[in-house]
């Protein structure tokens, strides 16, 4: 390589020698030569620099970006994150009413929560569920459809006039029983629609998660379907979270297992780095001084390093509690109830027995009474209940069940609808919002997502049970 410098001689920068100079000792440089000798070196290394620059280009765009994809990695969850917005949603049945107001304007519709989310999407939204009905042709025609449709239009119109992309992972559909609205999303909004095999991947269950999320900075999580009875005809409860892209990161990781299963016949052996955690329940991601948050998941195989398994989180907070212990689920069972013979499953059973016996913890459990309600749950909370009595060891457990009425014949005719289906739980430290009902099934082979946090908004949690649990909607077992 020939460099020309200032004195407009030419020098070769070989480590021999110099031409055009004379050494006059061998032993010894002058200073133009330890001068040039000098600049050499540092021309040398510059090069270097410049070439493992241009190969690091090169090789990030080879790979995947994941900080466009998934967000940073890892969250500091020392420190709290303090543009995070977190507001309890939940769907009212058309016509059930409360005499207690206590928890009015403490909560916004599941319709309010997932317009602000398409309304906030700038980018792409991730969406994962079981099926989609939103529109009431796909299954059946009614007034109250209308917030379904719209959130459907709503859907299209984002895609279309906004270009935000739709990525949509569903539970594989039966050949008889398709979903007709992601097959239209598909054909005129453009959305890509991946399917999840739990038959393959799992050997039964499905995907039964009720998932969005927008952006990597916004999400939905809860008990509401892609169903426009989630919006009017069945009651629901779950959370919306704004402007919080650490914690939306980690939900998205979720959202990327199921994507990243979709179409596949096998789980892998282990899953990238770049869908493990940082964020559980021994390190909660901490939104502001009093409100800390982790995300747990099921089935097990499903869960990357540093992801708490739903069902072991639902058991931590059992054990945690100190006073009390209030759970509303749509069905209770210690036991396999999609099995051919049912399995006994105590896991949940035996917290709750330990948590009453042992600690003398007040349980309330408020489960759905419906016309698809099997006879064997009302046997099983029975067992349970008991067990109560103030001789020793003193012991307070309680069940009770909840009816959503259909108030007009109107109502009775809807297929599926006119239930409770909620899926929480509540203690005197801890609340949990769930997208799976209590039975083995749901934690052993069935996808699921865990919103499980302290704080303040505990309380507005305690609000909604308290109200559903003394409302003329809630009875005694019988």
């Amino acid at each position: 390589m020939k460099i020309k410098l200032p004195d407009h001689k030419i020098y070769d920068n070989g480590p021999e020698h110099l031409i055009g100079i004379k050494e006059k000792d061998d032993n010894r440089c002058s200073v133009k030569q330890r001068v040039l000798m000098t600049f050499c070196v540092f021309i040398s290394l510059l090069g270097t620099v410049l070439g493992l620059l241009s190969l690091y280009n090169v090789l990030v765009l080879l790979q995947p970006n994941l900080t466009t994809s998934l967000g940073t990695t890892t969250c500091p969850t020392t420190t709290t994150t303090s543009s995070c917005s977190v507001s309890l949603v939940e769907s009212i049945p058309e016509g059930l009413v409360y005499n207690n107001s206590v928890v009015a304007n403490q909560t916004i519709s599941t319709y309010s929560a997932w317009s602000q989310l398409i309304s906030l999407a700038e980018n792409e939204i991730h969406q994962a569920g079981m099926y989609w009905t939103l529109r009431g042709q796909d299954l059946y025609p009614h007034p109250s459809d209308w917030q379904g449709e719209d959130i459907f239009n709503q859907l299209v119109n984002a895609a279309t006039k906004r270009n935000v992309k739709l990525k949509i992972v569903q539970n594989k559909p039966r050949p008889n029983q398709p979903n007709l609205d992601t097959e239209e999303l598909a054909k005129s909004a453009g959305a890509e629609v991946r399917n999840l095999d739990f038959t393959h991947l799992m050997g039964a269950g499905i995907l039964h998660t009720k998932l969005w999320v927008v952006d990597n900075k916004h999400f939905y999580v809860g008990s509401a379907n892609f169903d426009w009875r989630s919006l009017t005809q069945v009651k629901e409860l779950g959370v919306l979270v704004t402007d919080c892209p650490c914690l939306a990161n980690d939900m998205d990781k979720i959202w990327s297992v199921y994507n990243v299963l979709a179409n596949k016949d096998k789980i892998p052996d282990t899953w990238p780095d770049s869908l493990s955690t940082n964020i559980n329940s021994n390190s909660p991601l901490k939104l502001s001084n009093d409100l800390s948050v982790f995300l747990s998941s099921s089935p097990a195989p499903f869960c990357p390093s540093g992801r708490d398994v739903d069902l072991d989180s639902i058991i931590k907070i059992i054990d945690s509690a100190d006073k009390f212990v209030h759970i509303s689920v749509m069905d209770y069972f210690p036991s396999t109830i999609y099995t051919r013979h049912p399995q006994f499953w105590p896991d949940i059973d035996n917290a709750l027995r330990r948590a009453a016996i042992n600690r003398g913890v007040s349980v309330r459990l408020l489960m759905s009474k419906w016309d698809h309600t099997r006879p064997s749950m009302i046997r099983y909370l029975k067992s349970l209940t008991s067990l109560s009595g103030t001789s020793s060891p003193k012991v307070d457990i309680q069940a009770r069940t909840f009816t959503v009425p259909s108030f007009t014949p109107d109502q009775a005719q809807i297929p599926f609808a006119r239930v409770n289906h909620n899926k929480y739980m509540v203690t005197d430290k801890t609340g949990y919002i769930g997208t799976s009902n209590w039975s083995g099934d749901y934690f052993i082979s069935t996808a699921g997502v865990g919103f499980v946090f302290q704080g303040s908004d505990r309380q507005i949690l305690v609000d909604i049970f308290n109200r559903d649990w003394n409302s003329d909607y809630a009875h005694q077992l019988v």
